[in-house]
């Protein structure tokens, strides 16, 4: 399908970007400025262009990843990498920290760029329901930015203007506004204006737009200044999606995951990558969610560094209480979301017995290296097993940050050599199973606990082990928000929901304290929202208020 949505806007107002075989070709337009080009309708083109390429800074890079996935119940720290602040909670999770800062920054980059579309497109001569659609996508974007503002940060800077030239003045307006004034009317425009497929993969569409607009109203209706129609809105849009398009469950949950699938039925909408462009490091920003769930492979008796097995940046590993969720006699979904197996790729010679390890046979390429039996089958392999086959065995009480269970839902094969860091998978960021689970969400906002286990019920007889579909049910005395939360993790575990997850239902502390040790003794209530960036701080004329509990 045509990827070329996201070919990147460099220096948007010095060239136009067009699409050929998924590379940029760029012409140079001299004597150009946001007020003449903009009013064009190729510069309205390449503007809406810009403005889904701020997706890409976060989505399936690591700042995404830290701010997402750390500090959380399922997910703590691996032995390598920076921002670990995130999933400590410690002083360093503060205005100055990188991350907050650029999220903060892209996401209003954004904002902006969608507000200079949308207040120009007026001047525009062009078809008017072609400009209809084009505007009606930016709409969504913006709706899209603002709700991470929002979930991110709080009460923040609202404006539905284009900014041009230096602006000193800051408001920090209620979060509930920004809901009223940008993230509903944007939504709800989308949903009346998008079409239900575009030719263009990865481009906004009606469903997409219920889906966002769903999950708006769901996290709403939390708060609050909730509305009383919050949730059932929310149900009935989640309905929509699941029930009006073409959208359907891939049959096996495994088969999500292989790279040649990834345009399935079951995504609603992702962030697509180019493999000529990721490749060619003509895209910097491709996926590289494949680095940082894998633990030290490399350096293990009868294995190196290689493409097939990912480079292993050992960043995030999974929590002892995540390796409780599946039921493996029943579910599957651990055995395609985690890898179990590395098979070697170098020769190694038998060794003696020396001190505590025992005496290992000789293994050749093509034999098995490294074993991780996973929950529930660690019994099934004490110390005595272990040292009598001639691979290495780990099991869960050899745990660290540097070995444990890999994710294998973004290993990316396909990579012209082992170092290479950008990945041309897409980033999902909607598939039909979280419409399903957050359907379920909404019917439990709504006290049918019944419904919400009927929802939930789809997903786990899909994710059933052949023969146990039945033994996967689960009753409506089963629910509550803990279990939609643990089903979530089965489901979704390292797509990147999990603090938005915890933050929305109002359970990011209680989990977190329960289930991180290393997060833990540091996180506070005021945690639940990020703090303000320092230099954002810094510029605004006057200053601006930092969220409670963080230092100014």
């Amino acid at each position: 399908m045509n990827r070329k949505i996201y070919i990147l806007i460099v220096l948007a107002l010095a060239f136009t970007t067009k699409s050929c075989d998924k590379f940029i070709e760029e012409e140079l337009v001299t004597d150009v400025s946001a007020a003449s080009y903009y009013t064009t309708e190729s510069g309205l083109e390449d503007g809406v262009r810009a403005t889904y390429a701020t997706f890409k800074p976060f989505y399936g890079q690591e700042m995404g990843a830290a701010m997402l996935t750390f500090g959380t119940d399922v997910w703590t720290n691996g032995a390598d990498g920076g921002h670990k602040v995130f999933n400590f909670y410690d002083g360093g999770l503060n205005g100055s920290e990188n991350y907050i800062r650029d999220s903060w920054d892209n996401w209003y980059k954004g904002i902006n760029q969608a507000n200079g579309v949308i207040n120009r497109s007026a001047d525009v001569d062009m078809d008017e329901a072609q400009k209809n659609l084009r505007v009606a996508e930016v709409r969504f974007l913006r709706a899209y930015f603002y709700f991470n503002v929002v979930t991110t940060f709080g009460d923040a800077h609202l404006s539905l203007e284009e900014t041009e030239g230096i602006e000193v003045e800051a408001n920090k307006t209620p979060q509930s506004e920004i809901y009223i004034q940008a993230i509903i009317p944007d939504l709800e425009f989308a949903i009346a204006n998008l079409p239900n497929e575009q030719s263009d993969y990865g481009r906004a569409t009606k469903p997409a737009a219920e889906f966002l607009l769903g999950k708006a109203l769901l996290t709403r209706s939390y708060k609050a200044f909730s509305e009383s129609t919050d949730a059932s809105r929310a149900e009935t849009l989640f309905g929509k999606v699941i029930n009006d398009y073409n959208f359907s469950l891939v049959p096996n949950f495994a088969d999500l995951w292989p790279i040649e699938n990834q345009e399935n039925n079951e995504m609603v909408f992702v962030v697509p990558n180019s493999k000529a462009q990721v490749d060619s490091d003509v895209d910097p920003y491709g996926h590289r969610w494949h680095l940082y769930f894998l633990h030290e492979y490399d350096v293990r008796r009868g294995m190196t560094r290689d493409i097939t097995n990912g480079r292993p940046w050992k960043r995030h590993r999974p929590t002892d209480f995540m390796m409780t969720l599946w039921d493996r006699d029943i579910d599957s979904r651990y055995e395609s979301t985690f890898k179990h197996v590395w098979i070697a790729n170098k020769d190694e010679p038998a060794t003696d017995a020396v001190g505590d390890e025992p005496a290992r046979a000789a293994i050749a390429i093509g034999d098995t290296a490294i074993y991780i039996p996973g929950p529930g089958k660690d019994i099934d392999w004490p110390q005595s097993r272990q040292d009598a086959v001639p691979y290495l065995v780990y099991s869960n009480d050899e745990y660290s940050e540097r070995l444990f269970p890999s994710m294998n839902k973004w290993i990316d094969a396909t990579r012209p050599d082992r170092q290479k860091v950008n990945g041309q998978r897409d980033f999902i960021l909607m598939r039909l199973a979280d419409a399903w689970l957050l359907r379920a969400e909404a019917k439990l906002q709504q006290n049918n606990a019944a419904g919400a286990a009927d929802d939930i019920n789809v997903i786990r007889a899909r994710a059933a082990v052949p023969g146990q579909e039945v033994a996967s049910q689960i009753t409506a005395a089963d629910i509550d928000i803990d279990f939609i939360l643990d089903e979530r993790a089965r489901e979704l575990v390292g797509e990147g929901h999990r603090w938005p997850d915890l933050v929305r239902t109002g359970k990011l502390i209680e989990r977190t304290r329960l289930y991180n040790p290393q997060a833990s003794p540091n996180i506070q209530d005021y945690h639940a929202i990020r703090p303000i960036p320092q230099n954002q701080i810094d510029r605004a004329l006057g200053g601006y208020p930092q969220n409670p509990g963080y230092p100014q």
